[in-house]
């Protein structure tokens, strides 16, 4: 007769079974995880400019990198053609953050600490906003001489990749970073509208898009695009100058915008300089605390008003 096997050796063999299991499968997470971690720093490492200098807080960076907010601070970062991580942005934000809440704290009131904390979050992202409307205006400035290049090397019988690589060279930043980004796009397999599109979404303006469309319809019907080139290289001037007399008559408002808000913040500040504790004995109040947030509400409202009364799309 056969032999039935002890229950008890078959549950001792599933378990010996189940820990070896487990053992190799943390194993190969383990692994997983480094090689994952390598690429994404090495992947970092090539997205931002070379400075020489080592990245600090780099676990934080990863932690914030795989967050959605790292992601998005990431692209942000990376059209702002800033030499710093979201790790290291996050961190310097923080720093900021919490000493302006202690200085605040300190020479106003304890209830200006959450106001000035908020602000430092605001201001450092406008700051990457302004940033990335600088570095795009000065991409927009060298679109003229960057559809020149094109429509020479076009005419001198160079594919559009090679011409992209030839622009990628002779142009200085910032339209040879991002055209460099182009070309190891395109080296890598990517095709010409994907490389140009992603360019078109990190810098977005409307004489971009045009000089992108122009080349990816040239680039898909395979026709030669010096015509096109040089009536755009002529109309990408003249909306250069144009865009220049603007901003020149405009900018008078936009100090406004800003001097506004420092003329408030100034009076705050010398009114508690002539009578010290005031702030403190206003603050200590709701009706005193409302009137204090109803006045920066409409300080913040003046000046998206006159910012936005102020600008005009050329």
């Amino acid at each position: 007769m056969t032999r039935a096997l002890d229950p008890a050796l078959l549950t001792v063999g599933a378990a010996l079974l189940s820990c070896a299991l487990a053992v190799a499968g943390l194993q190969l997470y383990a692994s997983g995880r480094d090689r994952r971690r390598a690429v994404v720093d090495r992947l970092a490492d090539d997205r931002l400019p070379v400075s020489g200098r080592g990245r600090r807080f780099a676990a934080l960076d990863r932690a914030v990198r795989a967050t959605r907010y790292g992601r998005r601070l990431e692209k942000r970062l990376a059209a702002t053609g800033l030499d710093a991580t979201p790790g290291e942005f996050t961190a310097y934000l923080a720093g900021t953050v919490v000493a302006l809440w202690l200085l605040a704290h300190a020479v106003l009131a304890a209830f200006f600490g959450p106001i000035a904390a908020l602000a430092a979050v605001w201001a450092a992202f406008a700051f990457l906003d302004w940033q990335r409307r600088k570095r795009t205006e000065r991409f927009i400035n060298q679109l003229p001489e960057l559809s020149r290049i094109l429509a020479n090397a076009t005419q001198a019988g160079l594919a559009l990749r090679t011409a992209l690589g030839m622009a990628a060279e002779e142009l200085e930043a910032p339209a040879g970073q991002e055209l460099a980004k182009v070309s190891d796009k395109l080296a890598v397999g990517h095709s010409v509208e994907e490389a140009l599109g992603e360019l078109a979404e990190r810098l977005p303006s409307r004489e971009l898009v045009v000089l992108v469309t122009t080349l990816v319809l040239a680039n898909r019907a395979g026709g030669t695009v010096v015509g096109a080139l040089r009536n755009l290289t002529r109309t990408l001037e003249e909306r250069k100058e144009t865009r220049r007399e603007v901003r020149t008559q405009l900018s008078q408002v936009t100090v406004t915008a800003y001097v506004v808000p420092l003329l408030g913040i100034g009076t705050l500040l010398l009114m508690n300089r002539i009578a010290p504790g005031a702030i403190d004995r206003m603050t200590s109040s709701f009706l005193g605390q409302l009137a204090v947030v109803a006045a920066f509400v409409l300080y913040g409202l003046g000046f998206f008003l006159i910012r936005r009364l102020s600008k005009i799309d050329v």
